[in-house]
């Protein structure tokens, strides 16, 4: 989701490598170890979790999660959890990195000391101030000062255990003061409104009686407002600390006003007294990414640059494969490359020319395809884009069924448990691996085109520059099966098979099958020798048979069959998400009570359906045709967050999703599906229908048009479903990144076109196949990477001046302060 500012996008993402802890505190009882998962946080948001690594006190998690981030934030944070008998989850430990810092840790991997979870500590939001210091002279002609102090508002504190009903104290602080104020409690709302004064004496006359008061004046630039939020809580434990602030009222300088946004803090010692070290420690490795995003008009000499690279001679030479070349990781390089190329329909021609290069590079027929090649990656991206669903009708769902029944499947005699049987452990893996491997082999036709065309031309390359027969199969199986099925088997969860990780013993199950399902598509002339455990050799000779080999070769045969199937003359319905939300209910019954309950939703090509709980028939069911909008609904209809609204002929169905992220997705694939209808909305009710009208409008009839513009979305078709100049812009940002690599590469066809000796071993990494053409096209890269380097120049330099510290958008942090006092006085010297 991008944030518009003033004609640009800006557009969050992180990227995230979990990958282990260690040197966790034992568990206080007679068995030490613990059960410890890891949670990823945006502020106190949970919007992932990894799997429960069991009796461990040094987990490896190794698990990737990304996600673009819908809002704004204060804090990435990571949460150690453990999982005790009795299914409630402790808090251990967590990480908190400041947005500002992000970039600190950018890309590297690195040990995050675990710090301890306090409530006091766990402080998010911000809040709206106003003081005024103004004269008053009382009834014997003294002049005394009074501190007239506003609370306005708070915006996005935290929930804690399922509400926020939050009030404001406020205190003067300083010599012998212990004034304390309070605002009247908000209920039920992450968002209060108070617009509350209150006042506090600053300045004393000497008539004053009270000894501590016995001089004539208090010094004001000594003194500090101290505002803490508090939520008012039914426990015997008392309220629970949201957060505060401390403003030194020397902020009001001479004018003695002062009206600004302050980020909540923690307490100064809110944090339990607990040596860091015991906690132990978290390995992360987190790359985040702002994205600018200019009119599209910036980016047409780079975009055509790149999307020229496919007619390029030779294609070593080309924008695309210069930025291959470039990159630290191919992987870099292939996401933006494969998207861009998607989007304007370009993506089969640029993998054909360079993967025909890397074919004839290649000298054994063995070794074709095995490397992380530029060919590679983006073949692997390709796949994941446009096989997305593909993987959804193919394997979903026996993967589901494996996950439910848990059948015993463990076939290595030294981890087989006492009450399990060799033999019927091993029947079962062999069902579940014949049923898959049918199940893959059959499934040539739902082969979306794309692929079929890449494939097509891959066994065309392979079986013209080698002899060996098998070449053209084993060119495509070392996509289809080892970089497609086998790891789409291996972690279902990263390929949107399950919504959640499996558990230990059906992720064992899971690797059993994937190593064979790899080995039967690898077409090996001696199979049981790529199996380094004697038990899978063993359990191998089950599938020696030709009829595997044949079944294996029909099926490469059809994929690689050049535009002759289509995806979308399917009819198979296709689950394309599914999970459980809160849901209000549709009334139609007119005196049914609209109550919230938690609901099983699920999303197919062809409907989208709630059920009491999974498995169950539908309570529901709206024909994709009927959905007319797809849209977020504001958060004051109902006082929930993450609520969006489903728009049918007749109503709204209103859904919370469990996280902003979670609702971001729903929001996108809902929208993608319906895109096409024809009877699809121009205008909606941003708010809730309730108490007789449209709280957004005001609006009485119930059947009143929208009153706001539909916020469309992105069409189903996968070539559109990419925003191209975002994805110009991240590569123009590795070209930024990688500005000296593309000097040294120039220097390396200079060295290349004068010298014919042997390479140099500063040059020997690049691929320059032709010197004088790479060093025309380095030279059109660093003059259009240079003008956009100007234009996000004087797009900071701009917004650097047009930054007001203590704006909503920029509310005054804890290390914002003295930028906010600076921009303070330069403001009064250039006013007066």
């Amino acid at each position: 989701m991008a944030v518009e500012e003033e004609g640009l996008r800006v557009f969050q993402s992180v990227k995230i490598k979990i990958g282990e802890a260690k040197n966790i505190p034992p568990y206080p009882g007679p068995n030490k170890m613990r059960d410890c998962y890891c949670t990823v946080n945006l502020d106190q948001e949970e919007v992932f979790r990894t799997k429960i690594i069991e009796k461990s006190l040094c987990p490896f998690y190794g698990e990737d999660f990304y996600c673009e981030i819908p809002r704004s934030f204060r804090h990435l944070s990571f949460y150690i959890f453990d999982r005790d008998v009795f299914r409630r989850d402790s808090s251990i430990g967590k990480v908190a990195v400041k947005k500002e810092d992000l970039q600190k840790y950018h890309g590297k991997d690195t040990w995050f000391q675990l710090q301890p979870v306090s409530a006091d500590s766990e402080v998010q939001g911000k809040v709206h101030l106003e003081l005024r210091l103004s004269e008053v002279i009382t009834d014997s002609g003294a002049i005394n000062h009074k501190l007239a102090t506003r609370v306005l508002e708070c915006q996005g504190l935290p929930i804690v255990n399922g509400q926020c009903d939050p009030y404001a104290a406020v205190s003067l602080l300083g010599p012998s003061r212990s004034e304390a104020k309070k605002t009247k409690v908000k209920r039920k709302t992450n968002n209060p409104q108070y617009e509350e004064v209150f006042y506090f004496e600053v300045t004393r006359p000497l008539s004053y009686t009270k000894r501590q008061f016995d001089v004539e004046e208090e010094d004001v630039d000594k003194l500090a407002l101290r505002v803490d939020l508090w939520n008012a809580s039914n426990l015997k434990f008392g309220d629970e600390f949201l957060g505060g602030v401390r403003v030194p009222l020397r902020v009001l300088g001479q004018a003695g006003v002062h009206d600004a946004w302050y980020f909540l803090q923690p307490r100064e010692n809110g944090g339990k007294s607990v040596k860091v070290e015991e906690l132990g420690s978290l390995r992360l490795n987190i790359v985040y990414t702002e994205d600018h995003v200019f009119p599209s008009e910036h980016y047409t000499p780079l975009r055509e640059l790149l999307l020229h690279s496919a007619n390029v001679e030779p294609v070593s030479a080309s924008t695309a494969h210069t930025l291959g070349e470039v990159c630290r990781e191919k992987q870099e390089a292939a996401i933006p490359l494969v998207r861009l190329f998607l989007h304007y329909g370009k993506i089969v021609p640029f993998i054909s020319a360079i993967a025909h290069a890397e074919v004839n590079r290649t000298q054994d027929p063995n070794t074709i395809f095995r490397g992380n090649s530029l060919t590679s990656k983006c073949i692997d991206e390709t796949m994941k884009l446009a096989g997305m669903h593909y993987l959804q009708v193919t394997l979903k769902p026996i993967i589901d069924e494996i996950c439910t029944d848990h059948k015993p499947c463990e076939i290595d005699p030294v981890k087989l448990k006492e009450s399990e049987n060799l033999e019927t452990n091993r029947e079962n893996l062999r069902q579940y691996v014949d049923r898959i491997f049918n199940v893959i082999t059959t499934s040539g036709v739902r082969c979306p085109t794309v692929m079929c065309d890449i494939f097509f031309s891959l066994r065309e390359s392979a079986a013209t520059r080698f002899q060996d027969q098998d070449v053209r199969y084993t060119a495509v199986s070392s996509f289809i099966f080892l970089r497609f099925f086998a790891p789409a088997i291996l972690s279902p969860n990263l390929f949107h098979l399950r919504p959640h990780h499996p558990d230990p013993a059906t992720s064992r199950t899971l690797t059993l099958i994937s190593k064979t399902i790899q080995t039967l598509g690898s077409l090996a002339k001696s199979k049981s020798a790529n199996f380094k455990e004697s038990y899978m050799a063993a359990f191998y000779e089950y599938f020696n048979e030709q009829k595997y080999a044949d079944a294996v070769k029909n099926f490469l045969d059809l994929i690689s069959t050049s535009g002759k199937w289509d995806q979308k003359s399917i009819e198979t319905p296709i689950m394309l998400k599914e999970g459980f939300m809160i849901k209000r209910a549709q009334g139609r019954n007119r005196f049914g009570m609209k109550n919230f309950k938690k609901r099983w939703f699920r999303l197919t090509n062809h409907e989208f359906t709630y059920h009491k709980t999974k498995g169950e028939s539908a309570l529901c069911s709206i024909p994709i045709e009927n959905i007319l909008a797809v849209e977020r609904l504001e958060e004051e209809s109902f006082k929930m967050k993450n609520m969006f609204q489903v728009i049918q002929p007749e109503r709204a169905l209103y859904i919370q999703a469990n996280n902003c992220v979670e609702a971001r997705d729903w929001i996108d694939i809902l929208t993608k599906v319906s895109q096409c209808n024809r009877k699809r909305l121009s205008t909606y009710h941003p708010s809730a229908y309730l108490n007789g009208h449209w709280l957004c409008c005001k609006l009485s009839a119930d059947t009143a048009p929208g009153c706001t513009p539909c916020t469309g979305g992105l069409p189903a078709n996968i070539q559109l479903d990419v925003d191209g100049d975002r994805e110009t812009e991240r590569i123009y940002s590795l070209f930024s990144t990688y500005m000296t690599k593309l000097i040294k590469m120039q220097e390396a066809c200079g060295s290349k076109s004068v010298y014919d000796g042997p390479e140099q071993e500063e040059y020997s990494s690049f691929v320059i196949d032709d010197p004088q053409e790479t060093y025309k096209t380095l030279k059109l890269i660093v003059s259009a990477v240079q003008t956009l380097e100007q234009q996000h120049t004087k797009y900071k330099r701009d917004k650097f001046k047009k930054t007001k510290i203590g704006s909503q958008e920029h509310p005054i942090g804890d290390k914002s302060f003295q930028c906010y006092i600076r921009q303070q006085s330069e403001s009064s010297t250039y006013s007066i």
